[in-house]
């Protein structure tokens, strides 16, 4: 299962485009953000709701990298 797992993130990752590619890393760099805030809890603020929605708009698969933990 798990050499499956890696040949279609491969080929996934083979044909996305350079823009959804450049939204990918904008998200991931932006929860990187929010989580190097320090507290225990990250609180997202007025500014990051308003990134993830303008991501939205820009990006339709914006969810598939939405991980705050």
């Amino acid at each position: 299962m798990g050499w499956v797992k890696v040949i279609f993130i491969f080929l996934r990752a083979a044909v996305r485009s350079q823009a959804e590619l450049a939204a990918e890393n904008l998200a991931l760099r932006q929860q990187l953000a929010v989580l190097e805030q320090g507290s225990k809890r990250p609180r997202l603020r007025k500014r990051d709701r308003a990134f993830w929605a303008w991501l939205s708009w820009l990006w339709p698969n914006w969810r598939s990298v939405l991980v705050i933990v």
